[in-house]
């Protein structure tokens, strides 16, 4: 069950903060901000109670905070200029 929530929030912030790109708003970031922590949350759940593939599941989750943080600092700028 918590792998399946911690995909579902993975796919969802991405999703989300491609769209908060270009349509930025406050209410989008602060939902894509309680996705990233609920995958932040479920994926240390997941190395604790798995930590056979830690050095991989690491990585993996360390390019998926680069982008999406990265969208969400654009997102963020674009919405700055706007107001």
């Amino acid at each position: 069950m918590i792998l399946i929530i911690h995909i579902i929030a993975a796919v969802s912030s991405l999703v989300l903060t491609g769209y908060l790109y270009f349509r930025p708003s406050k209410l989008g970031l602060n939902a894509d901000y309680f996705l990233v922590g609920t995958m932040l949350l479920t994926g240390f759940y997941l190395i604790l109670s798995k930590p056979a593939h830690m050095t991989q599941t690491c990585i993996e989750g360390l390019v998926y905070l680069g982008v999406v943080s990265y969208g969400i600092v654009l997102a963020r700028h674009k919405l700055a200029k706007l107001i």
